[in-house]
C-alpha cells in the first residue's frame, strides 16, 4: 500500500513537471506584441505574434513588448524664447517600436528616454526663435524636433511617427502684458483714424472754400465784364444819339439835350412810383432847358 501511494505521487509530480515543462516550451504571442528571449542569461531571439516554441529552462522571456504605436504625453513646461519671452507649450510624440533587440538593450527605460529628448529637445527649438514665430510657427516647431529627435530614436530601436504640439501660449505675465500692448495699438489706431478724419474733413472744408471763393470771383468779375459791356454799349448808344442829334441840330448842344432828356425821364419815373419823392434839380436845368428848347425847334424847323 505504501508503495502504491509513493507510485502515486511520484507519477503525479512527473506529470505536473511535463505540464510545466510543455507550458515553459509552448508560448503563444498575442498580436501587436514581440517577446524579447534570453538562453542562458543572453538574448537569443524574439518571439513574433502566434505559436513560438523554446527550450524550457535555458530560454527564458525576459520583456513583452507593445509594437502598436505608443504615445508620449511631455506635460506643459515653461520656455524661454530668443527674445526672453516666457511661452507654456505641450505637445505629443507617437512612435513605434522597430527593434524590439535594441529597444530592450540599449537604454534602460526608452519610455523616459524618449520624453526627456522630446522635452530637450523642444526648448532647444523654442529657445530659437522669437516670441511671434513661436506662437504662428507650429509646423516649423513639429518639423524641426521631428527631425531632431529622429536619429536618437533610430539608435534606441525607435521610430517616430509624428509630433504634434498641442498647445502654445504666452505665460500669464505675458498675457497681461501683451493684452495691454494690444489695447494701446488699438487706441493709437482709433486716434490715427481719428486724426486722419479731420485731416480729410479740413482739406475737404478748405476745398470747399476755395471753390466757393473762386465762384464768387468769378461772379464778380463776370458781373464786373458785364457791367463794363454795358456801360460801354450805353457809351456807344450815347455816342450815336448825339451823332444822330448833331446831324440834325446845326446850332446846338447835344450833350445838354441828352442831359436834359435823362433828367426828364428820372423825374417821370420818381412821379410814377409809391415812394416818397425827393427831387434833385441841378443848377444848370434852365440852360438845358433852353438848350432843349432850342433843339427841339430847330428840329421841328429842319424836319418841316
Amino acid at each position: 500500500m505504501y508503495n502504491l501511494d509513493l507510485s502515486l505521487s511520484f507519477f503525479v509530480i512527473l506529470l505536473l513537471a511535463g505540464a510545466y515543462l510543455l507550458y515553459q516550451m509552448i508560448r503563444i504571442v498575442p498580436q501587436g506584441e514581440e517577446w524579447v528571449v534570453e538562453r542562458l542569461g543572453k538574448f537569443h531571439t524574439i518571439l513574433k505574434p502566434g505559436l513560438n516554441f523554446l527550450i524550457p529552462i535555458l530560454d527564458q522571456v525576459q520583456v513583452k513588448l507593445n509594437t502598436k504605436e505608443l504615445i508620449q504625453q511631455m506635460k506643459a513646461q515653461e520656455v524661454i524664447t530668443k527674445d526672453n519671452a516666457v511661452v507654456i507649450i505641450s505637445a505629443v510624440v507617437f512612435y513605434k517600436i522597430s527593434d524590439p533587440a535594441k529597444a530592450v538593450y540599449s537604454i534602460d527605460n526608452f519610455e523616459l528616454a524618449v520624453a526627456n529628448m522630446a522635452a530637450t529637445t523642444l526648448r532647444s527649438v523654442i529657445g530659437n526663435m522669437e516670441l511671434d514665430a513661436s506662437l504662428s510657427g507650429r509646423e516649423a516647431i513639429k518639423a524641426s524636433v521631428s527631425e531632431k529627435i529622429s536619429d536618437h530614436l533610430e539608435q534606441w530601436g525607435l521610430s517616430l511617427t509624428a509630433v504634434e504640439v498641442q498647445d502654445i501660449r504666452p505665460s500669464d505675465n505675458l498675457q497681461e502684458a501683451m493684452e495691454k500692448q494690444a489695447a494701446a495699438e488699438r487706441e493709437k489706431k482709433a486716434l490715427i483714424m481719428k486724426a486722419e478724419g479731420e485731416k480729410q474733413a479740413a482739406i475737404a472744408k478748405a476745398e470747399g472754400l476755395k471753390q466757393s471763393m473762386i465762384l464768387e470771383a468769378e461772379g464778380k468779375l463776370e458781373a464786373s465784364r458785364k457791367e463794363a459791356e454795358a456801360k460801354v454799349a450805353l457809351a456807344n448808344g450815347d455816342q450815336a444819339a448825339m451823332e444822330a442829334i448833331s446831324s440834325q441840330i446845326k446850332n446846338g448842344d447835344a450833350p445838354s439835350y441828352l442831359l436834359a432828356q435823362r433828367y426828364l425821364d428820372s423825374v417821370h419815373a420818381l412821379a410814377n412810383s409809391n415812394n416818397s419823392k425827393v427831387v434833385f434839380i441841378p443848377s444848370d436845368l434852365k440852360h438845358s432847358l433852353e438848350g432843349v428848347a432850342g433843339n427841339l425847334s430847330t428840329l421841328f424847323s429842319t424836319l418841316k
